[in-house]
C-alpha cells in the first residue's frame, strides 16, 4: 500500500510558495527527521527504552555543501540534535551532519520572564508553529514567546527573533554544550559594543565571530565558576555554564537580529567570512539568495508525469543529497589540514566523505551535478592521504575512496592528478599499515580475512567484520585497477583485478550464502554457529546478517551469479529474501524489511538488481517499486525513512532509482537502467550538458531500451552518451 505523505506537513506558507516558485517548492526538509515505533515498520518489537534510529536527518537552514548548518536541537547525543516526536528545542546550533557529531555553539533567544537557568532554558514548540524551506527554517517559542527565523550562507548563521512586546529580551550562547562534549571553549566580547567572539572545540576547534542588531549592554556567564568580566573560558568539568548576553535596550519593541560568522582557523577568519557574506544584508535578501542557490542545484532535474507525492518524495531526497560532505575553506582560501596547520590552497577544503554508505550512490550524483564540488573532494580526500602518512582516507569500514576516485575520473571530473591519487589508492590495496585497511595482510596472503573463533556473538559485539571486508575489499581492488588501466600500469592492473576475484573466497556452496571462516591449525574452517538472519554490527557482517550480505560483487554480477548451481536457484534464493519474514531481532540501525531484505541499511542496496542478472528484470522493478512507494515517507506522519539517511546515501537511491538509471558499479562509468517513476526526467548534467529520459508503458517488465535512437544491448547505459545528450528511452508492458 503506497503510505501517502501528510503534504500538510510540509509548512508551505503562503510566502513560501510565492518565494518557491520552482522545484524548491516541493523539498520538504522535515522528512527523514522522526522514527520508526511500530513492530511492522521495525521489524521487530521494541523492548529497549531508547528509541529506534531513525533517518537522523535535520529541517534547518543550509546551503549546498556548506561550512553551516542552523538547526534546532532537541535532544544531544540524538543523530541531527532534532526528532520530530520531541516536544522541546534547547537551541539552535550551527553544524549538523546526522550522526551523533557536531552542533556547534547553540543559541536560544530567551527573556528574563522566561526565568532560564543554566539547568533549565529549553522551550516547548509546537509543529503547528513551525515552517522550513531549504536555507529557511521558523518556530515559535512557547516558554519565550519568541519568534525565531533562520537563514544561512556558505559560513554564517543570521538569526532572526521576534520578541513579545514588553518582554526583557536576552540571548543565551550554550557555549559549553554539543554533541562532541567540548573540551575548551572560549566567550568573550568583541571590540565592537554589539559584538561577541570565541571558540568551541568539538571536532575539531571552532571559531566565531557574531554581530547584534544592538548594542550589548553586558555578557555574563551564568552557572560556572571561570567568569572574568564580560569574558570567560573552560573546560569540561563540573557544571556547564551558558553564556547570556544582556541587551542596552532590552525591552525595545523590535525585532532582534544576530549574524554569526565561523571559521576552522581563527576569530579573524570568521570575522571577514561575516563581513563577505552578510555586510549590508536583510534577512529576507539572504533567504531569497539560498532560495535561489537551491533552485540552481536541485533544477538540475526536471521531472514530468509523476504523482504530488512522488514529485515531492524526489526533490526532497535530491535536497539531502548535496547537505554534506562540509566546507572547511574560508572565504580567503585558507583551511587547517589534518595536521593542524594552516594552509593556503586553490581548491576548496571539505570534510571527509561517509565513504562506506555514499560511494555507492550519492557521491556519483553529488558530482553529476556539481562535478566541482566532487573534484575538489578528492582533492581534499589527496591531501588528507599525504599528510595522513599515504594512505587514502577511508571512513567506517572499506577502503571506498577507491570507487568515488574511479568513477568520477571516468566520467570526465579530472582537474585533480590521477597519479597522486592512484599511489594513495595502490598503498591502501597493497600495503598493510596504520592508516591503510585492517587485516590487509591477510588478505593479501590467502585472499580472505578470518573472524574470531567465538561463539554465541551478540548482536552489538564489534569483531572483524570479516566476510564484509572481504568482499567489499574485493571490490575496491576492482575499482583501483580501472585507475591503474588509465595510467597504463599493466602491473598493477593485473594484480589488482586477480586481487578483485577474491570475493568469491567466502562463498559457501552448501548454504549458497558468503559466511566467515574462523582459523584452526593454519586452515579455515566455516563459522559453525551460523544463523544466516541474525544480525550483528561486526561479526563476520557489517550492519547486517547473512541474507543481507548476498550478491555483492558489483563489477562481475555474471560471476557472482555463476557461483550457484543455475539461475533457478538464484531467483529462488531472491524470492526468498523479499518473501520469507525476518528474524525480528532488535538491532537499532536494521529496521524496515521487505521480507528478510531491510531497506533500512546500505549493505543491501544492490541486492534487488541481481534479479537482472538472471533474465528477470520485472522482479527487480516489483522490488524497487515497493521500497519506493512504501520504505520512504513512512510513519504515521509520512516523514520517516525505513531506516538512517547515512548522509545522504538512502536519499540518493530514491532519486536515482526514481529517474530511471542508478549506480549498480559506482566506479565503473554506467549506469543500470530502471523504470522512472516519471514519464520523462530532463537531466542537466554540471557541464550544461543535457540529455532526457523518456518512459512509454506503465508496467515493470522493461520491453525495451534505446539510447540516441539506437537499441541498447545489456541493461547498463554509458555515462559517455547520456553526456553527448543522446535520449534514454525506456519501453515497458
Amino acid at each position: 500500500m503506497f503510505r501517502v505523505i501528510l503534504l500538510s506537513l510540509v509548512c508551505v506558507s503562503t510566502f513560501g510558495r510565492a518565494l518557491a516558485e520552482g522545484v524548491t517548492q516541493y523539498v520538504n526538509p522535515f522528512m527523514g527527521t522522526t522514527t520508526l515505533w511500530t513492530p511492522e515498520e521495525l521489524g521487530y518489537i521494541r523492548t529497549e527504552e531508547k528509541r529506534p534510529w531513525g533517518a537522523e536527518t535535520f529541517p534547518g537552514a543550509a546551503l549546498p555543501n556548506a561550512m553551516v548548518q542552523l538547526t534546532p536541537v532537541t535532544m544531544y547525543r540524538s543523530g541531527s540534535g532534532y526528532q520530530y516526536e520531541d516536544s522541546f528545542i534547547y537551541g539552535f546550533a550551527h553544524t549538523s551532519k546526522g550522526h551523533w557529531n557536531l552542533l556547534h555553539l547553540p543559541i536560544l533567544p530567551v527573556t528574563k520572564e522566561g526565568r532560564p537557568t543554566p539547568a533549565g532554558y529549553r522551550s516547548l514548540f509546537r509543529h503547528t508553529e513551525e515552517e522550513a524551506h531549504p536555507g529557511y527554517y521558523r518556530v515559535f517559542l512557547d516558554r519565550y514567546k519568541v519568534k525565531v527565523e533562520l537563514t544561512s550562507t556558505l559560513h554564517c548563521g543570521y538569526h532572526r527573533y521576534t520578541y513579545r512586546e514588553g518582554d526583557e529580551r536576552q540571548v543565551l550562547i550554550d557555549i559549553a554544550r554539543s554533541n562532541n562534549q567540548p573540551r575548551r571553549w572560549e566567550l568573550k566580547r568583541a571590540q565592537e559594543d554589539n559584538a561577541i567572539e570565541g571558540f568551541q572545540d568539538g571536532e575539531g576547534r571552532i571559531y566565531f565571530y557574531a554581530e547584534l542588531s544592538e548594542d550589548i549592554e553586558s555578557l555574563e556567564e551564568v552557572g560556572g565558576q571561570t567568569s572574568e568580566g564580560n569574558s570567560f573560558r573552560g573546560r569540561q568539568q563540573g557544571s556547564l555554564p551558558v553564556g547570556m548576553i544582556r541587551l542596552k535596550e532590552p525591552k525595545a519593541n523590535r525585532p532582534l537580529e544576530l549574524k554569526i560568522g565561523f571559521s576552522f582557523v581563527s576569530i579573524e577568519n570568521a570575522k571577514e567570512n561575516l563581513e563577505a557574506e552578510l555586510a549590508g544584508k536583510t534577512f529576507d535578501a539572504v533567504r531569497r539568495d539560498a532560495d535561489r542557490i537551491w533552485e540552481d542545484v536541485l533544477g538540475h532535474i526536471q521531472v514530468e508525469g509523476g504523482t504530488e507525492a512522488e514529485r515531492t518524495m524526489l526533490y526532497s531526497t535530491l535536497y539531502r543529497v548535496f547537505l554534506f560532505p562540509h566546507l572547511r575553506t574560508d572565504v580567503n582560501g585558507e583551511h587547517r589540514n589534518d595536521a593542524g596547520e594552516v594552509v593556503k590552497a586553490d581548491y576548496r577544503f571539505y570534510t571527509n566523505p561517509s565513504f562506506w554508505d555514499t560511494y555507492r550512490n550519492k557521491l556519483i550524483l553529488l558530482g553529476m551535478v556539481t562535478p566541482e564540488v566532487a573534484n575538489d573532494i578528492i582533492l581534499s580526500c589527496i591531501e588528507r592521504g599525504e599528510v595522513r602518512g599515504g594512505y587514502m582516507p577511508s571512513f567506517f569500514h572499506g577502503d571506498h575512496a577507491s570507487a568515488f576516485v574511479a568513477g568520477s575520473w571516468l566520467r570526465g571530473i579530472r582537474n585533480f592528478d590521477l597519479k597522486r591519487a592512484f599511489a594513495l589508492m595502490l598503498k591502501n590495496a597493497t600495503v598493510p599499515g596504520r592508516g591503510g585497511r585492517p587485516y590487509l595482510d591477510e588478505y593479501l596472503e590467502r585472499g580472505w580475512i578470518s573472524e574470531k573463533d567465538t561463539v554465541n556473538v551478540p548482536t552489538e559485539d564489534e569483531y572483524k567484520g570479516s566476510v564484509t571486508k572481504t568482499v567489499e575489499y574485493a571490490y575496491d581492488d576492482y575499482a583501483t585497477a580501472l585507475v591503474a588501466r588509465e595510467l597504463k600500469d599493466k602491473k598493477n592492473e593485473k594484480l589488482l583485478l586477480k586481487h578483485s576475484q577474491n570475493y568469491k573466497t567466502l562463498f559457501d556452496a552448501s548454504t549458497g550464502f558468503w559466511r566467515g571462516k574462523v582459523l584452526r591449525n593454519g586452515k579455515g574452517v566455516w563459522i559453525e554457529d551460523f544463523r544466516p538472519n541474525y544480525p550483528y554490527y561486526q561479526y563476520m557482517y557489517r550492519e547486517a546478517d547473512a541474507w543481507n550480505s548476498l550478491f555483492f560483487a558489483p563489477h562481475d554480477p555474471m560471476g557472482m551469479v555463476a557461483l550457484y548451481p543455475s539461475k533457478q536457484a538464484v531467483e529462488q534464493k531472491l524470492d526468498s529474501l523479499f518473501t520469507t519474514p525476518c528474524g525480528g531481532y532488535e538491532a537499532w540501525n536494521l529496521t524496515g524489511y521487505l521480507g528478510t531484505y531491510c531497506h533500512g541499511n546500505q549493505p543491501g542496496h544492490s541486492i534487488p538488481f541481481t534479479y537482472y542478472f538472471i533474465d528477470k528484470q520485472e522482479k527487480a522493478q516489483r522490488v524497487l517499486n515497493t521500497l519506493m512507494h512504501e520504505y520512504y515517507g513512512m510513519g504515521k506522519e509520512g516523514l520517516a525513512y525505513a531506516g538512517m539517511d547515512d548522509a545522504g546515501e538512502m536519499s540518493a537511491w530514491y532519486v536515482l532509482n526514481a529517474i530511471g538509471i542508478y549506480t549498480y558499479s559506482p566506479a565503473d562509468p554506467e549506469y543500470i537502467v530502471t523504470v522512472p517513476l516519471f514519464d520523462k526526467v530532463h537531466f542537466t548534467l554540471g557541464g550544461g550538458q543535457k540529455f532526457d529520459i523518456i518512459k512509454e508503458g506503465k508496467g515493470e517488465k522493461i520491453k525495451s531500451i534505446s539510447i540516441g535512437g539506437q537499441p541498447l544491448r545489456g541493461w547498463f547505459v554509458k555515462h559517455e552518451d547520456l553526456a553527448k545528450g543522446k535520449e534514454l528511452r525506456i519501453v515497458t508492458e
